[in-house]
C-alpha cells in the first residue's frame, strides 16, 4: 500500500465514511495544487454572424482542438427547408469535403396525438461531397425556426479525419411538432479544414444568429 493509498485509508471508518479530520489545510492545499495542473481547456467566442437574408454564412477556421457552433433562431426565407454546413480544404475556395454520416431524431406532436423516434435516411451521408443536414424541416412562418450545437472536432489535424456531432431542435407550425435531430459523422479527409459554410437547403437564411467559439 503506496503512501497515498495508506494516508486515506487512515482517514476512513469501518464503514468507509470519511472521518471529520479527514481535511485540513494541507489536504485541501494539495487537491487545489492537483486540479491546477490538469487543463480544462478555456472555450473563447471567436466570431459571430446575424443572418439578413444570407444565402450562405461562412467562417474561418484555425488550429484550437474544438470548435462549437450555436446556431439561434435560424429562420428560412421559404418553407420546408433545412440547415446544413459543408467544409473546405482550399480556403474557402471549394466547400466539397467528403463526408460519411448518420441521422436520427424524435418528435412530438403539440396534441400528443403522435410520437416517434426514427432513423431518417434523407439526412445522412456515404462517401458524399453533398452539404450535410443538420435540422429537421423548418418553416417559413414568423414564429418558425431551428435552434442546436454543431461540434466539430480538430479541424487542423493533418493525421486524422474530422468528426462532427449536431443536435437540434426544430418546430413547423404547418404540422405543428417539435422535432429533436442528432446528427454525427466525419469529414474524411487527412488535410486540415480552412472554413466552414452555413445555408439553407433552399432559399436563404431570412434571420438567426450563429456563433463560433474555438476551445483549447
Amino acid at each position: 500500500m503506496g503512501t497515498i493509498t495508506r494516508s486515506f485509508a487512515n482517514n476512513l471508518t469501518t464503514g468507509g465514511v470519511l472521518k471529520a479530520d479527514a481535511f485540513n489545510n494541507a489536504s485541501l492545499n494539495n487537491v487545489t495544487a492537483l486540479n491546477a495542473a490538469i487543463a480544462t481547456g478555456n472555450m473563447v467566442l471567436v466570431s459571430s454572424a446575424t443572418a439578413s437574408s444570407s444565402a450562405t454564412i461562412d467562417f474561418t477556421l484555425g488550429n484550437y482542438k474544438e470548435y462549437q457552433f450555436y446556431y439561434i433562431n435560424a429562420h428560412p426565407s421559404v418553407d420546408d427547408t433545412f440547415l446544413q454546413f459543408n467544409l473546405s480544404t482550399d480556403n474557402g475556395s471549394n466547400y466539397n469535403v467528403t463526408k460519411t454520416s448518420t441521422f436520427f431524431y424524435a418528435y412530438q406532436s403539440e396534441d400528443a396525438a403522435f410520437q416517434s423516434f426514427s432513423y431518417w435516411t434523407d439526412g445522412d451521408l456515404a462517401q458524399s461531397t453533398s452539404d450535410q443536414r443538420i435540422s429537421g424541416s423548418v418553416g417559413a412562418g414568423s414564429d418558425e425556426s431551428t435552434n442546436g450545437i454543431l461540434t466539430l472536432f480538430n479541424p487542423s489535424s493533418t493525421t486524422y479525419v474530422k468528426h462532427f456531432i449536431a443536435n437540434s431542435n426544430t418546430y413547423r407550425d404547418a404540422i405543428q411538432w417539435s422535432y429533436n435531430n442528432y446528427t454525427a459523422g466525419y469529414a474524411n479527409t487527412t488535410s486540415a479544414l480552412t472554413n466552414i459554410r452555413f445555408q439553407m437547403s433552399s432559399g436563404n437564411i431570412d434571420e438567426g444568429t450563429i456563433l463560433m467559439y474555438g476551445i483549447n
